[in-house]
């Protein structure tokens, strides 16, 4: 065993591995990503025998991966983040009516904010609409207890367990005693073992599998409230003065049973500098909220008045709290999200939990009182809060290809009616001013599918459609099929950068590199629009200004499925080129360079004076953000932006400037288009 600082994320992959795991399997996601990445390292490196893992093409696909290798006997492990629980959702509640034999551990991580999400779902709902138990961590260190305990819960009961821990705890880091080396359990001799009347979901089989389902529940429910170690996942504790009745409780459950550890401390603390006697009171943390431990709350709430329930997302404790207290009619009142004293939505936070619970026991404005050294009290004055700091909202990076498919897309539409459907990825900000390129995004692939809609009930508009070659391949090709088959008019664009950006570089089909080590053929983007009978497919580098718009109004000008591949490689995966410059006897001061594709490596000094900007302010480039890209190269109208090389000096010639290319006219005018003569040719042809 060797001491290591782990994320929670790392942390779980080591717990499962240590537990045997065999087949571990997702698609990239943050919160969830680094689960499968540690796996693969730790593979890699040798360490972790016997072990498959993949990023597999969706989600639906890993689930389904698993629940076969759990069949034939072995551990499984999953992750994904809870919209990724969304596409394997047709697969969790069907495989949770046909049992699992082999341990089959689903690691969903919920991201509350959201942080990088369309939504808040909350996993611990779609558990209990699943009727799969779920384990709800606080700390990384629980986290990685309860993904060994989840696969021995789940062969003890043939059911699959979703561990789901958040954000925080996710990226949380703590110490860990971890296996040097781990070994997976081997597959049992028999393998599979062909049982029809088990394995095959006939409508039958489907309503007596519901009825063991049923009866299996409570057995686990007691199980969490009475048995090691998920007794020990529903703590609680009393505080306040000894041998004094409590009739305040604190209930809380994941991160926010953490929080609220340290809230009630320093409530406690807080009264004591005050002089003021906290109420007693007991907290209780739900670490297994599906099913409901109702033994271990009635020993928990007897003899409480009132309860408050502190939780993320949705009000999950609260409503099972609450149907317990009128099946068994307690005498207890439950205060949470329902009643508006607690957060109904985003992360939780220490210093709002603390100020919650002084309101709930009735200490609010009696804290701010301390004893003085003279034995007096004072008043504490609140601390000043710091101003706000302006919003920074995401940016598209500095030489990302994407802006440069963004800008020429724009540009090919000037003048056409058009609704831009987005996707998930980087590349859902393209909608940000000044590309302002995307009008709808949904979920993953839908883009595709929307904008057949849209090109229905809307035809006097072009329907375009963007997608990430990571998405292609997950959810997009099923869209692709079905524009073709009923001939919807629309024109898909490919962003090809090489990878899985957004989360992290991960790799997909088209990149044919496996967590495994070896190398596949690339599954080819273009093939596959070929098969799906798309008629016109173009080529373009994105960074190559007027061959990409040329290649977009060939594409959108074609009545019926057309798409244009834009291959630029993410600037994560490559070596930055020479950065540009700014020549301050030639800038205008025009801005176009900014209001045009908005690089966040461009600047712009308002107190700069140039011989042809006046005193209007100059464009500068920020050399230690800037990767060379040269898309500014095209965009600015007067060649005012250069690229050095190392040998290029930075000092610039004075250029005379004649009075008829002033700036007037000339900042004003339309980017000039390119000539209709350098159209592609139709079929998968270079622009």
């Amino acid at each position: 065993m060797t001491k290591k600082l782990l994320m929670g994320n790392e942390a779980m992959a080591h717990a499962a591995l240590e537990a045997g795991v065999r087949v571990v399997a997702g698609y990239p996601g943050t919160p969830s990503s680094e689960i499968v990445e540690t796996v693969a390292k730790l593979h890699a490196a040798g360490s972790a025998h016997d072990v498959h893992v993949e990023w597999s093409t969706n989600e639906k696909a890993a689930l389904e991966v698993l629940f076969g290798a759990s069949l034939a006997g072995a551990r499984g492990l999953f992750t994904c983040k809870q919209m990724g629980l969304n596409v394997a959702s047709d697969a969790l509640m069907s495989l949770n009516y046909v049992s699992v034999r082999g341990g089959l551990v689903l690691v969903v991580a919920d991201d509350p904010g959201p942080i990088s999400s369309q939504t808040e779902q909350d996993t611990r709902r779609f558990a209990a609409f699943a009727k799969v138990p779920v384990l709800d961590p606080s700390t990384p260190e629980q986290a990685y207890a309860m993904v060994k305990a989840a696969f021995d819960l789940s062969e003890r009961f043939h059911t699959p367990v979703i561990v789901r821990p958040t954000t925080r705890v996710d990226h949380a880091s703590a110490f860990f005693d971890v296996a040097d080396e781990t070994f997976a359990r081997p597959v049992p001799d028999d393998g599979f073992q062909r049982d029809v009347a088990k394995w095959v979901i006939f409508p039958r089989r489907a309503y007596e599998a519901h009825g063991e389902i049923n009866e299996r529940l409570p057995q686990i429910a007691a199980a969490f409230a009475t048995e090691e170690p998920y007794a020990a996942f529903n703590e609680r504790v009393g505080m306040g003065r000894a041998g004094e009745p409590a009739s305040f409780g604190i209930m809380a459950g994941g991160i926010s049973a953490a929080y609220a550890r340290e809230a009630l401390r320093m409530v406690a603390q807080r009264a004591a500098a005050a002089g003021v006697d906290m109420p007693p009171c007991r907290f209780m943390q739900v670490g297994t909220p599906y099913p409901f431990p109702e033994q271990a709350v009635a020993s928990f709430a007897s003899g409480l008045g009132d309860v408050l329930v502190i939780e993320e997302l949705d009000h999950v404790l609260e409503d099972a709290l609450t149907m317990w207290v009128g099946r068994t009619h307690a005498s207890l009142t439950v205060h949470g999200k329902l009643t508006g004293e607690a957060r109904d939505r985003g992360e939780n936070d220490v210093d709002d939990i603390a100020s919650r619970i002084e309101r709930f026991l009735g200490l609010s404005g009696r804290l701010r009182l301390r004893r003085s050294i003279d034995d007096t009290l004072e008043e504490v004055q609140p601390a000043i809060s710091a101003e706000e700091l302006p919003a920074r909202p995401p940016v598209l990076c500095p030489g990302c290809p994407h802006r440069g498919a963004f800008y020429a897309v724009k540009q090919a539409l000037r003048g056409t009616p058009a609704v831009m459907c987005g996707d998930i990825g980087c590349y859902t900000l393209g909608n940000a001013k000044p590309l302002d390129a995307v009008d709808t995004c949904l979920c993953m692939g839908a883009g595709i599918t929307m904008a057949q809609g849209l090109s229905i009930a809307d035809p006097g508009k072009k329907a375009i459609a963007y997608v990430g070659d990571s998405t292609f391949f997950a959810s997009g090709m099923t869209g692709l099929a079905n524009a073709a088959y009923n001939g919807h008019d629309i024109t898909v664009m490919v962003l090809d950068n090489a990878t899985t950006a957004m989360t992290g570089s991960q790799p997909h089909p088209g990149t044919g590199v496996t967590l495994m080590g070896p190398r596949r053929d690339p599954l080819s983007i273009e093939a596959v629009l070929n098969a799906n009978n798309f008629k016109r497919v173009y080529h373009a580098d994105p960074l190559d200004k007027d061959a990409s718009v040329v290649a977009v109004k060939a594409a959108v000008e074609f009545e019926g499925p057309s798409a244009v591949i834009f291959e630029s490689p993410c600037i994560q995966l490559i070596k930055p080129g020479a950065p540009v410059l700014v020549n301050p006897e030639v800038c205008t001061g025009c801005k176009k360079c900014i209001t045009e594709i908005g690089c966040p490596a461009i600047g712009f000094d308002t107190n700069a004076p140039g011989a042809r900007s006046g005193d209007r302010g100059q464009a500068f480039v920020d050399p230690a953000l800037c990767n060379g890209c040269g898309l500014c190269l095209q965009v600015c109208p007067f060649k005012a932006i250069v690229t050095l090389s190392a040998s290029d000096t930075v000092a610039f010639p004075p250029v005379e400037v004649p009075e008829e290319e002033q700036l007037g006219q000339a900042a004003q005018s339309d980017v000039e288009q390119p000539e209709e003569s350098a159209m592609p040719a139709e079929g998968g042809q270079d622009a």
